[in-house]
């Protein structure tokens, strides 16, 4: 079993360790839907490339994924309003969603393998990643860990303080928009391997299991990175004891997780 799941928990953990950080900012900023909008942009992307005839696991395919997430990002940073605005920006989000998704399966149709391609985007295979993938994978995660160690300040506080970067007088669509690229970049890496549902997942859940108990930001990190870290070794371990296919189980068990962590933090609520 070591042998066999060594590499898809490595592969759990790296992916864990960037987009749980990430996640922090999309549930600060209140748009948790954008992680589904960007890689459904990325999916859109590599569709087309397979009807131009390009191979998947192309630097073609993912060069056209990156463009089509790009879009998406520019979209989002030049519609994000402060305050009450005359459209929710999650109302933009879920239209490129769904307009991305509609388009992917009109380009589908006439590509080879379309269908395929979709069903590997939203599944993905990362019980199959080999150890060549996982080290050019985390290398591409580090240059962006190391993106965003650097601009923390303005990342940070664009997505924890925006009334105040507004005050100080930031340029907050340029920001938004150097983010949302850099998350786009993450999440064009990581669709290929994890699939839509899976990376969704992976930011999402962890980061509200660090908001559920802290509004620290280290101690969030934390939490977040422990909380992806334990429901992929669940997962991992009841996909391969049970049979199951493993990014679909992965996806469910971060929900129990979830569950636990609801629980938790009810108790010590009646505790305290």
């Amino acid at each position: 079993m070591l042998q066999f799941m060594l590499a898809p928990f490595v592969a759990c953990m790296v992916l864990v360790a960037i987009h749980s950080y990430l996640g922090l900012h999309i549930i600060a900023r209140g748009v948790i839907f954008v992680d589904l909008s960007l890689a459904q942009m990325a999916a859109l992307g590599s569709v087309v490339a397979l009807l131009y005839g390009v191979a998947p696991d192309s630097q073609t395919a993912f060069i056209f994924s990156l463009v089509f997430t790009c879009i998406g990002a520019a979209v989002f940073a030049l519609t994000r309003t402060r305050g009450v605005g005359r459209v929710p920006h999650e109302a933009i989000i879920g239209i490129v969603y769904v307009v991305a998704s509609a388009a992917a399966i009109l380009v589908a149709d006439k590509a080879p393998r379309g269908a395929e391609a979709i069903h590997d985007v939203l599944e993905g295979s990362i019980i199959w990643i080999t150890w060549p993938t996982i080290l050019a994978k985390s290398a591409a995660y580090a240059a962006l860990g190391l993106l965003h160690f650097f601009l923390r300040k303005q990342f940070l506080k664009i997505s924890f303080q925006p009334d105040e970067a507004e005050r100080e007088g930031w340029k907050i669509r340029l920001w938004d928009f150097l983010f949302y690229v850099s998350f786009g970049v993450a999440v064009t890496i990581s669709v290929p391997v994890a699939g839509v549902l899976l990376v969704f997942t992976m930011l999402v859940v962890p980061a509200v299991v660090a908001f559920l108990f802290s509004h620290d930001i280290r101690t969030m990190v934390m939490i977040s990175w422990g909380t992806g870290a334990l429901a992929s070794l669940l997962g991992l371990y009841v996909s391969y004891v049970g049979n199951f296919p493993t990014g679909p189980l992965i996806v469910c068990m971060y929900g129990l997780v979830l569950l636990g962590a609801g629980v938790l933090r009810r108790l010590t609520a009646r505790t305290a």
